[in-house]
C-alpha cells in the first residue's frame, strides 16, 4: 500500500464508521443514486488525501458512505478521466483506497453513445466486456509481475447475472454489449463509428475501463452498466454533446434507479 492509499484509507475509515462491502462510481447523470442515499456522510474529493479532483459540471466530486435498501455501501459520485490532465492513472487512489477500506464489488456506471437502433437513448445496458480503442493503460509503469492482469472476465459473470436476474425481477430494461472506450473529450467521428461497428462494439464512451483495470489489479469484483444518451456519431442528425449527455440521462432516471435498488437489495442478502 502506498504512502497516499494509506493516509486515505486512513482518513475516510475515521469517518464513515461500518465497513462498506460494495462501492459504486457514478458517471454523468447519475447522481440519482446518491439522492436515494440514507445516513448519508460525504467527504469531498478536495478534502481526502491523495484523491483526485474532477472538472466535469456534471461530477460531483464526492465520496458518499450510507445505506440503500438498507445495504451499507459506498458512492464515488465522479470520477476524474483521462482527458482532463491525460493520466490513465487519475483513479488509481480512489480505487486501491477502496480495496484498503474492505470494498469487495464495485460496480462502475457512465453515460454512453449506442451503435444499436434497438438501443435507444434512455436505456441501460450492461457491460460485458470492452474494447481499449484508446490503447492507454493505467498499469504502465506498475512494478511486478501483477501488472499482467488477466481481463478475460473483467466484468464477473457471476454478477453479470446477478444484474440480469435483478432487471427481470424489477421490470427494469437492460440491455447488454461491449463498451468500446475512446479517449475523448471530443466525441468520435462518423468513420470511428463505422470502425468500432466492424470490431463488435455496441456502446461507445469516454471512461470506465481504465478503473476496470485498476480494479481487477486490485483484486475487485467487477461490473459495469451504462446510461445510453445518445446515438453515436453519423447515426442521427442531431449535434452531440454534453449538455445532450445530460438532458437525456434524466430521461432514464427512473429505470436505472429500479435496477440499481434492486441490485444493491440482492447483493445485500445474497453476497457473492
Amino acid at each position: 500500500m502506498t504512502e497516499k492509499v494509506q493516509k486515505a484509507t486512513d482518513f475516510i475509515r475515521a469517518r464513515i464508521g461500518e465497513q462498506k462491502r460494495l462501492a459504486i462510481v457514478l458517471g454523468s447523470g447519475l447522481g440519482g443514486l446518491a439522492d436515494a442515499l440514507q445516513d448519508a456522510i460525504t467527504i469531498p474529493y478536495a478534502d481526502i488525501p491523495g484523491f483526485p479532483v474532477s472538472g466535469v459540471a456534471s461530477h460531483a466530486g464526492a465520496l458518499m458512505a450510507g445505506h440503500i435498501e438498507g445495504a451499507p455501501l459506498l458512492l464515488l459520485a465522479g470520477r476524474v478521466h483521462y482527458y482532463e490532465g491525460g493520466d490513465a492513472q487519475a483513479m488509481a487512489v480512489p480505487i486501491q483506497t477502496l480495496k484498503a477500506l474492505g470494498v469487495e464489488t464495485i460496480i462502475l456506471t457512465n453515460a454512453a453513445g449506442s451503435l444499436r437502433k434497438d438501443v435507444p437513448p434512455g436505456s441501460a445496458s450492461l457491460i460485458t466486456d470492452h474494447i481499449n480503442f484508446s490503447g492507454l493503460n493505467p498499469l504502465i509503469g506498475a512494478p511486478g509481475n501483477e501488472r499482467f492482469v488477466d481481463l478475460s472476465d473483467a466484468y464477473d459473470p457471476a454478477l453479470c447475472a446477478r444484474f440480469r436476474a435483478a432487471a427481470k425481477n424489477s421490470e427494469a430494461e437492460l440491455h447488454e454489449g461491449v463498451y468500446v472506450w475512446f479517449s475523448g473529450p471530443s466525441f468520435e467521428t462518423p468513420a470511428e463509428i463505422r470502425a468500432t461497428r466492424v470490431l463488435g462494439g455496441d456502446l461507445v464512451g469516454m471512461s470506465t475501463v481504465p478503473e476496470v483495470i485498476l480494479a481487477r489489479h486490485a483484486g475487485l469484483r467487477v461490473g459495469a452498466v451504462s446510461l445510453i444518451t445518445n446515438y453515436a456519431a453519423g447515426m442521427e442528425a442531431e449535434e452531440l454533446s454534453h449538455a445532450m449527455t445530460m438532458k437525456v440521462a434524466a430521461t432514464g432516471a427512473d429505470n436505472i434507479m429500479k435496477l440499481f435498488k434492486a441490485i444493491i437489495s440482492d447483493l445485500n442478502a445474497n453476497p457473492l
